[in-house]
């Protein structure tokens, strides 16, 4: 099993926050289905102010290009993505194109 954090930001506006938490609560089957289908064996997102952070799961064998080729290729996550991308903003050290980025692991207890 594998674990990734990452991170991404809303846009600051209550009002958005709190429409794109509606979506979470009730998230589209298609897309539980590309999340469980692509290796994901669990996902959590938490919130502080605008600041997204999510931790995954996965099998082994999760490779993040075969998610986004996947993705690429079905229409109900590309327009899942495209109405997530009306409430959430890249963070300033974003690539192009990049929406959640990976965290590094920085301390962990044993």
């Amino acid at each position: 099993m594998k674990k990734y954090c990452l991170a991404l930001d809303l846009k600051n506006d209550p009002a958005l926050i709190k429409e794109y938490e509606a979506y979470h609560k009730a998230v589209w089957p298609e897309i539980l289905e590309s999340i469980k289908g692509s290796g994901i064996e669990s996902m959590e997102i938490f919130r502080t102010g605008n600041r997204l952070f999510m931790i995954m799961e996965t099998t082994d064998s999760f490779s993040f290009e075969a998610k986004g080729a996947a993705d690429a290729g079905n229409e109900k996550v590309q327009e899942w993505e495209k109405l997530m991308w009306k409430f959430q903003q890249p963070l300033p050290w974003a690539k192009e194109g990049e929406k959640w980025i990976i965290m590094d692991k920085i301390f962990e207890t044993n």
